[in-house]
């Protein structure tokens, strides 16, 4: 059983070293235990600095491709060198190295493929309260749309086994933890979470520029991300709030039509508004329908891209690519 940490990293060679020290060298029921450093287009020493600290791998991106491209490589990367077992940690140093054995553990004994590290928000003083209520009500929406019982769903702290890891494609640029967890949850992969230790960062995010960036970044990446895998629900949804309104206004006129006909001429701007908002629901029912349909094609190419990935990199290990399939 082979283990591959991933750790994507730019510009990180002030706090790298903490990092890798802090790995574990050996985990029961794994037999391999190697590290991988992503450089995403790092303009400082870090991947010299890794190679100096004697990690296994490092995979050095051309240009700054941003956090969710860097994690993709990672995993491409971690599934063509044999991985088994493939845990994600961020190069700051704000999980502790000594807790991927639980985030191994359930993939080893087969109760889970995908293990969330939960930071426990709420017990970590350098968070403000603001932050945490933040947290928790997004934490519990996206938990909603992905049908998973995650606690901390921006958690980095990640295991994979080798097929969810087959199963994965990112499309944002800013952050995978969400897109990631709808895509693997509404699959229905079995997503489990454990409670993590965390350490205090000095340095600040590189990922956002404050509470309002992430919120919007993450707010477009959950609606891109769950309309890719359930168009027709958002679509329908969108439609129904236009159509109650107009069938409101429309039977309002019907009624004054019958019951006063006298009046019923002043309310024909709500008729006239009732028609515009009920063609405005078929409009979007209809985009729902196209928008389905496109996400079929997509989950038919998503299979298309897990075959190919089975026949690249399994068939020269050796490994059974059939347990990595949907069937």
């Amino acid at each position: 059983m082979k283990l591959i940490i991933q750790i994507p990293c730019f510009n990180e060679d002030s706090v790298l070293p903490a990092t890798l020290n802090d790995l574990p060298q050996a985990i029961d029921g794994i037999d391999e235990i190697e590290v991988l450093v992503v450089d995403d287009g790092s303009t400082d020493n870090t991947a010299l600095l890794a190679r100096e600290c004697g990690v296994d791998h490092v995979l050095s991106l051309k240009k700054h491709h941003g956090l969710a491209r860097a994690f993709f490589a990672g995993i491409e990367s971690c599934i063509e060198l044999g991985a088994d077992i493939i845990v994600n940690t961020d190069a700051d140093n704000q999980y502790s190295g000594g807790d991927i054995h639980k985030l191994v553990e359930p993939i080893l004994s087969g109760e889970a493929e995908v293990v969330v590290g939960d930071r426990q928000i709420y017990k970590v003083a350098h968070f403000s309260f603001f932050k945490k209520i933040l947290q928790k009500i997004g934490s519990a929406f996206v938990r909603k749309l992905s049908n998973t019982n995650v606690e901390d769903v921006v958690s980095g702290f990640r295991a994979y086994s080798r097929k969810a890891a087959m199963h994965i494609n990112i499309i944002t640029d800013f952050s995978y933890t969400v897109e990631n967890l709808i895509q693997l949850g509404t699959s229905r992969f079995k997503i489990v979470t454990v409670p993590v230790k965390t350490n205090v960062t000095e340095r600040k995010s590189r990922l956002h520029k404050g509470i309002v960036h992430f919120i919007i970044n993450q707010i477009r990446t959950i609606i891109r991300s769950y309309s890719m895998y359930k168009a027709l629900k958002v679509f329908s949804f969108i439609g129904l709030v236009f159509l109650l309104p107009g069938l409101f206004l429309g039977l309002r006129f019907v009624y004054f039509f019958i019951y006063d006909p006298p009046s019923a001429g002043g309310h024909v701007q709500s008729l006239i508004l009732a028609a515009v908002l009920i063609i405005l629901s078929f409009i979007f029912l209809m985009l729902g329908i196209l928008a389905d349909l496109i996400s079929s094609n997509r989950k038919l190419i998503e299979r298309v891209l897990l075959y190919s990935r089975q026949q690249k990199y399994d068939k020269d290990e050796g490994k059974d690519s059939s347990k990595y399939s949907d069937k």
